[in-house]
């Protein structure tokens, strides 16, 4: 399936599918809004891409002064479907006439059974499952955390290098990165340890080598009788899209499921269709004892999940895993029309396509040029990493140029980055041909500039 329509719906208008500029990015009214935000907005809470928007869909996004940039984020991998898909314009518009709120713990309802329904279909492996709701990803996996430490008995818990799980106080002991997301905030969660990640390009270990090491170290620092739970990301999202040498993932299971340990995929950014296949454990063989989503699950409202062993599930009391929120029953409708264009509309073979085509693009350009190290991901989750030429030494300042002549020529991309010299390309699943090799156009043109 080629998507290259020239129009996309949007709930109602039409968006022309072109990147235009009629301003200078940001434009007079983004200037506004922007100051407006200066004014009213605490300072923490900051912005990659200085524009107003008011409208998108397919592959753009319009903003108030009228330009349409090519949209290679998704509001980080959110709108996965396609902001504004059909599908989940209309479930939500429905779902919002009827009731928007009764709290499940107090009034359950269809939808949220309907999800967790779904959800224990779609998730790696054909075993017993149950799944809880949340709202942000950060909180599914404190509940992860939560539900594995009350069914082992056992209160340590192992993350890795480059990790990003969350901003609580809880998820920010599991990430690794200090700035922005820890630095002054601490004293954090305690019982929380760090092993080592499979990083090809900067450590040359082949995946069971790579999880040798991270076992030696686990057994030695932490130790099985202790460890509640292991936690990573499949394919690692803030910390730069590392891609985990072969092996190194079912080794990491392997030791897990033979020491009583919980396995924990945090897909909060990887999962649904992003990578290829429906979650990125499928890329790896691996079937996790409890998996977290968020991001994509519901096609921009926010939803989150545990999904998991119905035993493992099943381990905490009654009233232990909720929230006021959790489950928001416009938030599960959006995510049951969502599941519905995973898996009917050929969302995951299109996810396929974009990489083949992300992929041999950004290949092209390393050929070329020796600043790109790197160039890895799985399907529309890709990445590539910045280095001075001839070393891996990291290049933040040529990553942060790029990005930025990128937005200025009105294509949107996200870097990220332990050393913030990661562009990482996170397209809809709804863009088109043309306008991703548009897009491509653009990074190529900005790279060479610089």
């Amino acid at each position: 399936m080629s998507i290259v329509d020239t129009t996309v719906p949007v709930g109602g208008p039409t968006l022309a599918q072109e990147r235009r500029l009629v301003t200078a990015i940001p434009g007079p009214r983004s200037q506004e809004l922007l100051a407006r935000k200066a004014a009213a907005v605490a300072d923490g809470v900051s912005y990659s891409i200085p524009v107003q928007t008011v409208a998108a869909g397919g592959g753009v996004l319009v903003d108030a002064d009228g330009n349409s940039l090519i949209d290679l984020g998704s509001g980080i991998a959110v709108t996965t479907v396609g902001n504004a898909h059909p599908k989940v314009v209309a479930a939500v518009q429905e779902q919002v006439a009827q009731f928007t709120h009764t709290c499940f713990m107090v009034s359950p309802y269809e939808s949220y059974v309907e999800v967790a329904e779904a959800l224990n279909r779609v998730t790696p492996g054909d075993h017993a499952k149950k799944s809880a709701l949340f709202n942000t990803g950060a909180e599914a996996v404190e509940n992860a955390v939560k539900i594995a430490r009350k069914y082992t008995g056992k209160q340590a818990v192992v993350a890795f290098d480059h990790a990003y799980h969350g901003r609580t106080n809880l998820t920010m002991a599991l990430t690794a990165k200090s700035m922005p997301y820890k630095s002054g905030f601490g004293p954090f969660a305690s019982e929380i340890y760090r092993a080592p990640m499979s990083y090809p390009f900067r450590d040359g270990l082949t995946g069971p080598e790579a999880g040798k090491r991270a076992i030696s170290m686990i057994e030695k620092q932490v130790g099985a009788d202790n460890l509640a739970a292991v936690i990573i990301e499949p394919i690692q999202g803030e910390g730069g899209f590392v891609v985990p040498a072969d092996g190194f993932l079912p080794a990491i299971v392997e030791w897990c499921n033979a020491n009583g340990v919980v396995f924990i995929a945090d897909e909060v950014q990887s999962g649904f269709a992003r990578t290829g296949t429906m979650f990125a454990s499928e890329q790896f063989g691996i079937v996790p004892d409890l998996i977290t989503t968020a991001k994509g699950i519901a096609g921009g409202m926010p939803l989150a999940a545990v999904t998991g062993r119905a035993e493992i599930m099943d381990a905490t009391h009654g009233g232990g895993l909720g929230g006021t929120y959790g489950g928001n029953p416009v938030a599960c409708a959006a995510a049951i029309a969502a599941i519905d264009a995973f898996e009917n509309d050929g969302l995951v073979e299109r996810a396929q396509e974009i990489g083949e085509i992300l992929l041999a693009r950004l290949t092209a350009l390393q050929a070329t040029d020796a600043r790109i190290g790197d160039v890895r991901g799985r399907g529309a989750m890709v990445a590539a990493e910045f280095v001075k030429p001839g070393t891996t030494e990291p290049d933040a300042a040529l990553t942060a140029a790029v990005a930025k002549a990128c937005i200025a020529e009105g294509v949107i991309v996200l870097t990220c980055g332990t050393y913030g010299n990661v562009i990482r390309f996170l397209p809809p699943l709804s863009i088109g041909d043309e306008l991703l090799a548009e897009g491509l156009d653009v990074v190529a043109a900005a790279l060479a500039a610089n």
